[in-house]
């Protein structure tokens, strides 16, 4: 067969493919692989996959019509070209991976050592906050102060370390949690703590999974002596993060599972385009479910209370209730779901700003108020 001929043919093929995608790629298949995103909202996520879905339709229409026309260029000159052009596209992906080896980048939710609070590697849990230390932070022109105790927890200041021998409430999970952008007072285990007149302990880590914030929990949860309460986060909108696997991490039975090592630029693309397959989802869903009723089982065998504060920015769509209710309905956990006004999020990120904070604490308050009495 001709070069100009396979080259048509060739052509006509990825234009058929592309079409076949744009067309099969409805929003019920983008639901089952796509998840919802905690950096924007469900109505610019649709935006996106619908540009998407018809950019690449034109394109496929595109090749299929100038399959034939182009195939006319095609002379042995060209084809020398383009055999360059393929090698060249080659060499770049080695190169890149390379230069992205040589930067050293961790795990896709903590990508510098730099950023405050400071984080450390850890072998269990990936990583952990630098203990005894003191990191400020600014943004849009305000400074905000870090001050982590010797256990790695966030306080006041560090001469008020968390002791374990009061009466405290345990706060697991991640930058939420800890209140990132926010000042002490303004974060949600110290608002709660102050509501309830409670030492409030808080084990949050940046980046961290609903895994990841379990095994920490059980490795600090046996410090304290009188633990009234444990309150743990889960999102929806943070969901995937439960399904990486570039981080230690838990498998099905809660099974320790080390890193698994991806190219550099396998992880990249994941970041930008965040497929998942079912299987991997549906893992993701049965984990996070068992990981979250450890939780729960762990707090009640100490005898505390627990409890899983749900925030949700906005309305929440039918992707996110049938995440929320298959991990936590049917699993039969209890839950507090706290609806926050889309708009009380930081000037400059997506994290709640202290108006979504206080509204987080005064839910998980209300709903604690009269069992940590009668504890």
């Amino acid at each position: 067969m001709k070069p100009a001929r396979i080259a048509s043919a060739v052509l006509a093929l990825i234009g058929v493919a592309l079409l076949v995608s744009a067309f099969a790629a409805n929003q019920t298949w983008l639901d089952r692989h796509f998840l919802p995103s905690f950096l924007m909202s469900r109505h610019r996520y649709l935006q996106i996959e619908t540009i998407v879905r018809l950019f690449l339709g034109t394109i496929g229409a595109l090749f299929i019509i100038m399959a034939r026309p182009v195939s006319r260029l095609v002379t042995p000159r060209t084809t020398q070209l383009i055999l360059r052009v393929v090698i060249a596209g080659v060499l770049a992906i080695v190169a890149g991976e390379m230069a992205l080896d040589h930067l050293g980048l961790g795990p896709t939710e903590w990508t510098t050592r730099e950023d405050e609070p400071r984080r450390q590697p850890d072998v269990r849990l990936g990583w952990s906050l630098v203990p005894t230390r003191i990191g400020n932070k600014t943004f849009a022109g305000r400074t905000v102060e870090y001050a982590i105790d010797a256990s790695g927890y966030r306080v006041h200041s560090l001469d008020e370390p968390v002791d374990c021998d009061r009466p405290s409430i345990l706060f697991a999970g991640e930058s939420m949690m800890f209140g990132e952008g926010l000042a002490w007072d303004e974060s949600v285990p110290a608002e709660v703590g102050a509501m309830l007149d409670i030492q409030s302990a808080n084990l949050a880590v940046h980046g961290f999974s609903t895994d990841q914030a379990y095994l920490r929990l059980l490795e600090e949860l046996p410090r304290f002596r009188h633990p009234v309460a444990v309150v743990s986060l889960f999102m929806t909108a943070l969901f995937g993060r439960n399904l990486d696997d570039d981080r230690p991490h838990l498998g099905p039975g809660l099974v320790w599972l080390p890193a698994v090592h991806h190219t550099q630029l396998k992880s990249l693309a994941t970041l930008l385009v965040p497929y998942r397959s079912e299987t991997t989802v549906e893992r993701g869903i049965a984990v996070t479910r068992e990981a979250l009723r450890a939780t729960v089982e762990l707090a009640r065998a100490r005898g505390a209370i627990p409890l899983i504060v749900v925030p949700h920015f906005g309305r929440e769509e039918g992707l996110e209730r049938r995440l929320r209710r298959r991990i936590l309905d049917e699993a039969d956990l209890p839950y507090e779901l706290v609806e926050i006004d889309p708009t009380w999020r930081l000037p400059w990120d997506q994290h709640p700003d202290a108006r979504a904070s206080h509204a987080i604490a005064s839910a998980i308050s209300a709903r604690l108020q009269d069992e940590v009495i009668d504890h």
